[in-house]
């Protein structure tokens, strides 16, 4: 009987949950910000790509 109260009482799977949830969130967040900012940064990476290309020439 204690067993099944020590292991009810058990709080450290909880933890772990909680953890994951948190990762699980912020992962959400950074592909919804690359999402929006994605043509923007292809916009950059572009307009520095063809400096550097007339640059060199």
């Amino acid at each position: 009987m204690s067993f099944l109260k020590a292991f009810l009482n058990d709080e450290s799977g909880a933890t772990m949950i909680e953890y994951g949830l948190v990762a699980a969130l912020v992962s959400v967040a950074a592909i919804v910000a690359l999402q929006l900012l994605g043509s923007q940064l292809q916009i950059i990476f572009n307009t520095v790509s063809s400096y550097l290309a007339a640059a060199a020439s």
